[in-house]
């Protein structure tokens, strides 16, 4: 496939340009008022456990690190490990539901494109807590605070949204761990929304599964507040907050769990746009639609999301 055929798959932004470095980067209008104002905050004596959780983690995850360099096969295992000591030490509790038929799951053990929405910094523990995988991610991840190092283990494929003609290079390493039988998570929205809306699947990164004809995985992962029994914001990385801000504020929130879905994957045929758009709708379904429910979208024309906790 050609570089220019790719770059041709990178639509315009929806929405907010404004705050994009180009035309063409992915944006959303969630920002600083999609933060709930007012959450469920733990008591002090839970941060002081949290907190020693988050420095055990810290601690042993240059060991787990270590442990995968020295024996490769364990890498993934030590990785999961990693992840989930980290969601337990933010406070996310975990759910799974795996909607696929036996057959289906058979499609995707021996690697996979996996697919998600994005909405927090947390999706890629989450992620990574269910099932090992190198996963496409901005270029500075590897400098954050407890993401960096999981992302050194997992060897991040680094993308840098200000240069649009490194895009077919990033393609390209996600093709190279398909072949070899690795699983790759992308966010095709390209940014992060809040959890009540949601950005369109851009085609680009589906290439990667049509070249080498690998299945795709979709997920639907959306974050619960369990106290009032639906979906939150309370987890969204968006607007000017800074990733220090962010992970003090989740260390604080009570009753959070990531709800994760896997439904049906997908087979890769050879358009990368019907794939995209096959990929979100099996994602979004089920979702229910209230352009009420979430003030930000009305004047950008996007149809929110709603979906409370299945009981």
């Amino acid at each position: 496939m050609s570089e220019v055929e790719i770059l041709s798959s990178v639509p315009p932004p929806q929405l907010s340009a404004s705050h994009a470095e180009h035309s063409w980067m992915p944006s959303s209008p969630c920002g600083d008022r999609c933060i709930p104002r007012r959450s469920e905050s733990i008591r002090r004596i839970g941060l002081v456990v949290r907190a020693v959780l988050a420095l055990f983690a810290i601690g042993l995850l240059p060991l787990l690190i270590l442990i995968g360099l020295l024996w490769p096969g364990v890498r993934g295992g030590a990785a999961t490990v990693g992840a989930r000591l980290l969601l337990t030490a933010v406070g996310i509790g975990l759910r799974v539901e795996d909607h696929r038929s036996d057959r289906e799951a058979s499609r995707t053990r021996n690697g996979s494109l996996v697919v998600a929405g994005h909405v927090s910094w947390a999706d890629i523990l989450v992620l990574t807590a269910i099932r090992p995988a190198r996963f496409v991610a901005r270029a500075d991840l590897v400098d954050w605070p407890l993401l960096g190092l999981l992302a050194r283990s997992m060897k991040v494929i680094s993308i840098d949204r200000g240069k649009l003609r490194a895009l077919p290079e990033t393609v390209g390493q996600v093709s190279a761990t398909l072949r070899e039988g690795g699983s790759v998570i992308v966010f095709p929205e390209g940014t992060t929304w809040c959890g009540l809306a949601y950005g369109s699947f851009r085609p680009a990164m589906f290439q990667a599964a049509i070249d080498t004809e690998t299945w795709v995985q979709p997920v639907r992962l959306r974050y619960v507040d369990t106290l009032r029994d639906r979906t939150t914001t309370s987890t969204c990385f968006v607007g000017d907050e800074t990733i220090g801000r962010s992970i003090g504020r989740i260390f604080r929130l009570k009753g959070i769990v990531a709800e994760v879905a896997l439904v049906a994957p997908q087979a890769p045929g050879n358009d990368r746009r019907d794939l995209a758009r096959r990929c979100e709708a099996s994602i979004r379904a089920g979702d229910v639609h209230d352009r009420r429910l979430h003030s930000i979208v009305e004047s950008a024309g996007v149809d929110p999301k709603a979906t409370h906790v299945r009981s």
